[in-house]
């Protein structure tokens, strides 16, 4: 069965028809010692419409008072909001929503919740677990408009900010006062920093500044039922209790509207080297990291990497050109600091010591911007070079570095001729693997397969089925795999307090036993 079929879903969603597909659950017990796993037939389909209210014509008036010219009904208008950026994920929302300010985010959460209303909030729509778009006919509340830096503070290096800034124009803001943002990902042309914390994304700089778990400062949160959470501190030190912002960071827009950010912000470095290197094996891949992490220190700031197969879609697709000697892996690293002569001196010493070793076949430097950005594309542009291969399976997974690619390779003897490739790349500085397999078209052999072949796997030696894309629609079942039912539980208890009737992203990240 294919996880979202469109027809099917506009019929249960016109019409009192209740899906017949829910999901029938069955217990199995996976690695010694783990938590009971709950696991459906489908565990990625889509569960039962929950009995939410249904938008009516007073609804309509009261959103087209509050938001005159920002309540938008045009069901043209409404079909990007409505499909997930992958295009595997389609709801059939009949209202999209446009606040400018908090307080409008706050009247339309009460007026929600009053009616027992569910809201999908959303930025920018580029997640890619279905976290974004409504499943049903959830009324989508956009923070599209709300994007304005609200201050800047150039001794400390703290932004405040709302919640809908595209993370791109956000780093330019920051560039031309000399400072950067901490967060940097492939999709920064169209993500909302809000949409970023309430995935707690990852990103190509988390090896230097670490998660946004310690980089947001503070949040402007409205709770489901329309009250404002104002916890927007510019401090860095607060120990006065409980610290609620981590409750919002990564809970996908499930417990509350994130509606402004206060985050720090580093110095723009003065000096910035890429270095794009080849490797023989995946073993002299790691010994290289481990050089990389002794001899460069301070002002290692990424260490990338892909395979063989990524670069050959690459230059496929994309045209783009191999600067080095094809390899079975390639390397990208980036040095960030203060000092060019020396930030220069230490990357030669390395280069010299890991080419001397033959950790390394062949590698180039860039300095220059252009040249850093033609190396970094080589990474950056291998999500792009995937859509020409057909239907694209994605798994976002965390492991022991030392793990990382055996998962591909177990993978590609695991599913033989059944897919048309299966390719690695990621960030080996923070153990995070993007796993991609691809076929011609959606095949449910090949995800029955993949399904929860990938997650046992990852369990097994103690990953994490999400490293940084959140859990959404596509993989809330499969959160026993990586969390004790006991957790599981208590998250749901989280739940049930901060948003009682569950209008806030219903079907997301909580498995279904739990909702």
């Amino acid at each position: 069965m294919v996880i979202f079929f469109e027809k099917f879903a506009r019929l249960s969603l016109k019409s009192t028809f209740i899906w017949s597909l829910c999901p029938q659950y069955s217990t199995a017990l996976t690695t010694v010692g783990r938590a009971l796993i709950v696991r459906s037939t489908n565990p990625g389909a889509a569960p039962p419409r929950l009995p939410f209210s249904r938008v009516t014509q007073e609804v309509l008036a009261f959103f087209r008072t509050l938001l005159p010219g920002r309540t938008i009904t045009d069901p043209d208008l409404l079909k990007s909001s409505n499909v997930d950026w992958l295009k595997t994920v389609e709801g059939n929302s009949e209202v999209l929503l446009r606040p400018k300010t908090t307080e409008e985010v706050s009247q339309i959460l009460r007026h929600c919740s009053e009616r027992n209303l569910a809201v999908c909030p959303q930025g920018g729509n580029t997640g890619l677990v279905g976290g974004s778009v409504p499943v049903f006919d959830e009324i989508i509340l956009s923070t599209s408009l709300m994007n304005q830096v609200i201050t800047f503070d150039n001794i400390s290096g703290i932004l405040t900010c709302q919640a809908g800034c595209v993370l791109e124009n956000l780093s330019n803001y920051l560039e031309e006062r000399d400072f950067i943002m901490p967060l940097d990902l492939g999709a920064k042309g169209s993500c909302h920093i809000g949409g970023n914390v309430s995935t707690n994304a990852g990103g190509l700089r988390l090896l230097r500044y670490g998660s946004l778990r310690g980089t947001v400062l503070g949040l402007e949160v409205v709770l489901a039922d329309g009250r404002i959470l104002k916890c927007l501190a510019t401090l860095r030190k607060d120990n006065t209790g409980y610290d609620l912002k981590q409750l919002f960071i990564g809970s996908e827009g499930t417990l509350g509207v994130i509606t402004a950010v206060s985050i720090l912000c580093p110095r723009k470095p003065k000096a910035v080297n890429v270095a794009f290197l080849g490797c023989s094996s995946f073993q002299q891949l790691l010994e290289t990291f481990q050089y990389c992490r002794g001899m460069l220190g301070e002002i290692l700031s990424a260490f990338e990497f892909l395979d063989a197969s990524c670069m050959s879609l690459l230059e496929k697709h994309l045209k783009l050109t191999n600067p080095i000697t094809e390899s079975p892996f390639y390397i990208v690293i980036e040095t960030a600091g203060s000092n060019a002569t020396h930030d220069e001196e230490k990357l030669h010493q390395f280069l010299e010591e890991v080419m001397t070793s033959s950790l390394v076949t062949d590698g180039t430097v860039a300095t220059e911007a252009t040249k850093i950005k033609a190396l970094w594309s080589l990474r950056e542009r291998v999500t792009e070079a995937l859509t020409h291969e057909g239907y694209t399976y994605k798994y976002d997974i965390s492991l022991p570095v030392e793990k990382i690619y055996d998962l591909v390779q177990d993978m590609r003897g695991h599913l033989g001729d059944m897919a048309k490739n299966v390719v690695g790349y990621g960030h080996v500085g923070d153990g995070n693997l993007h796993l991609n397999i691809t076929s011609p078209s959606k095949d449910p052999a090949l995800l029955a397969a993949i399904e929860p072949y990938v997650y046992e796997w990852t369990s097994e030696w103690k990953g994490s089925i999400s490293a940084e894309h959140g859990l959404g629609l596509k993989k809330r079942n499969y959160i026993y795999y990586s969390k004790p039912s006991e957790a599981v539980a208590l998250m749901g208890s989280i739940k049930a307090m901060l948003d009682p009737k569950g209008i806030l992203n219903p079907y997301k990240t909580l498995p279904d036993n739990i909702h």
